[in-house]
């Protein structure tokens, strides 16, 4: 886990006092003042900085936790979760982040979860394109966008959506967010290495020129060029795990691991991991 300041170890420990009902109900003005000063602080420290990682790569775990501690259905944790990520990327875009990639959901995800809940973690997927497609964000900061993973596995419906938000952005080229669905990195490598397989099969490539290079290419990032690997990944909920996420891109990426659950994670936790990400020296193998 990421070292905390003094400070950000006493802001969390009176976070925690104030989330006690009886207190919150008492101070809540003094903590939403307290909460937007600390934000302020953070922001500043980054801003200053002025390191702003190109490419941040996003776990959010623990939708299914956050439900069960608070008593819910599992599948009100992906609702909140799936608005909380909608938040995260304004944050991201405001801060000047150019790329976002999120896991969405793991290729293990469709294919190990019970259908109730995979059926509901689809129907989201649609919300969220279709906002994508219908909404401003992706206009006001002229987002390209492109949905990753083994789209094969996903309802034709939400295959069609996907192309739609594809062509609606395909012109923007000043941000990017990959929206991982049914992905794993380990079938992210193979589908490459079919696809070089097949072009030295049909001659368009020689088993000499296959390279690093040429298989960046073929990954389904390979719209970022040889640059698009995540600076930053970032992980909720305390588990300390990779999940079958990005293997090839991420080998230099740094790691964030964030001990709140994902419908939880706030401001301060992503200015944290940017902050965090700033004071570290990047050596890419040296």
């Amino acid at each position: 886990m990421t070292r905390r300041s003094l400070l950000d170890i006493f802001v969390d420990a009176l976070f925690r006092l104030y989330s006690v009902p009886i207190v919150q109900r008492i101070s809540r003005p003094l903590i939403d003042v307290l909460y937007r000063a600390y934000e302020r602080f953070l922001y500043n420290q980054v801003v200053r900085c002025g390191i702003i990682p190109r490419h941040v790569a996003i776990i959010p775990d623990g939708n299914r936790r956050w439900a069960r501690r608070r008593g819910f259905e599992v599948w009100k944790g992906h609702e909140h979760g799936y608005e909380r990520i909608k938040q995260v990327l304004e944050w991201l875009y405001e801060i000047g982040v150019k790329v976002v990639t999120v896991y969405a959901l793991s290729y293990e995800n469709c294919m190990r979860r019970p259908k109730e809940e995979l059926e509901k973690l689809f129907e989201l997927a649609r919300k969220g394109l279709r906002e994508l497609i219908e909404g401003e964000i992706v206009d006001r900061y002229r987002v390209r966008v492109k949905v990753i993973g083994r789209l094969a596995l996903v309802p034709p419906d939400i295959r069609e959506l996907a192309k739609k938000l594809e062509e609606k952005t395909q012109h923007y080229n000043e941000r990017f967010l990959n929206i991982a669905i049914c992905y794993g990195g380990r079938q992210d490598i193979v589908d490459a290495v079919r696809k070089i397989v097949r072009d030295v099969l049909e001659g368009r490539m020689k088993l000499e020129e296959i390279s690093e290079e040429s298989i960046v290419k073929a990954l389904s990032t390979g719209h970022l060029g040889s640059d698009g690997d995540p600076d930053l990944v970032i992980r909720t909920s305390g588990e300390m795990r990779i999940s079958n996420f990005l293997l090839w891109q991420i080998a230099y990426s740094e790691l964030y691991f964030c001990d709140v659950y994902w419908p939880e994670f706030r401001k301060i936790d992503l200015l944290r991991a940017i902050r965090s990400y700033q004071r570290r020296e990047r050596r890419f193998g040296r």
